[in-house]
């Protein structure tokens, strides 16, 4: 068991209702789960399972019917919508299938944009590790419609690391992008968590994406009901057959 003073996130006994009466639809249903800070984690399950439901509520996007949320020691269940802003922004990455970057700007704007929106202003020393680590220094001055598809996730992945957050959330990091060029984009995800100390929580459908994690969490109907550590393709899809069984 994780100890608490080394988790980025949890949820406690988390449960979301949509609607109400007979057409309510329970996307988490008492769900608990620790997120252990420094630690690449894919939630994986099918379709309805509630694992974006999950990412959305972990990261304040949405909230919980009931149950509790933490980053760190904060119950973010607790805040207010002004609050949850400001954490969001200061202690929270993102990374999305869509590339969400404004087309106006150059790679480097884009990855210090929040900074520019009010966040603390990144270190350089660690602003070069990040741009380094995605491979970026020789496309910085060129806008979204310049790069390729993988270049501007890479400018999307150094957007959510420039803050040094807390936890990043990613999801379906890859769905817009070809094998090899998804392969590479979880590599520098891992990277990220090996030697720059990140913690990051990814959503997946793919096997293969959730294999570069250190650890996957299968949920169904709203409940985690198996959990891996070091997987394999082989090991992930064997689980995936068997809870579909």
């Amino acid at each position: 068991m994780t100890t608490t003073t080394s988790l980025a996130a949890r949820a406690v006994d988390a449960s979301k209702m949509y609607g109400s009466g007979e057409t309510a639809v329970r996307a988490l249903d008492g769900l608990s789960v620790d997120l252990a800070a420094g630690e690449f984690t894919a939630i994986m399950g099918p379709s309805g399972s509630g694992k974006s439901t999950l990412m959305h509520c972990l990261a304040g996007l949405d909230t919980l019917s009931s149950g509790k949320v933490f980053l760190g020691d904060t119950d973010i269940s607790e805040l207010s919508e002004r609050a949850l802003t400001l954490l969001r922004r200061d202690r929270i990455g993102f990374v999305f299938q869509a590339f969400n970057l404004v087309p106006t700007l150059s790679a480097h704007e884009n990855i210090v944009l929040p900074q520019k929106l009010g966040a603390a202003p990144p270190q350089e020393s660690w602003l070069e590790r990040v741009i380094d680590a995605v491979g970026l220094a020789d496309r910085l001055s060129h806008r979204p419609n310049e790069l390729s598809g993988g270049q501007q996730q890479r400018v999307a992945v150094a957007r959510a690391l420039a803050g040094q957050p807390e936890i990043i959330f990613a999801d379906e990091p890859t769905g817009n992008l070809d094998s090899k060029t998804g392969g590479e984009i979880l590599g520098f995800m891992q990277n990220a968590v090996r030697d720059l100390s990140q913690t990051i929580v990814m959503v997946t459908h793919d096997p293969s994406a959730a294999a570069h994690a250190d650890r996957v969490v299968f949920l169904a109907d709203g409940k985690t009901v198996e959990e891996l550590t070091s997987p394999s393709v082989d090991l992930i899809f064997d689980t995936m057959r068997r809870l579909g069984d």
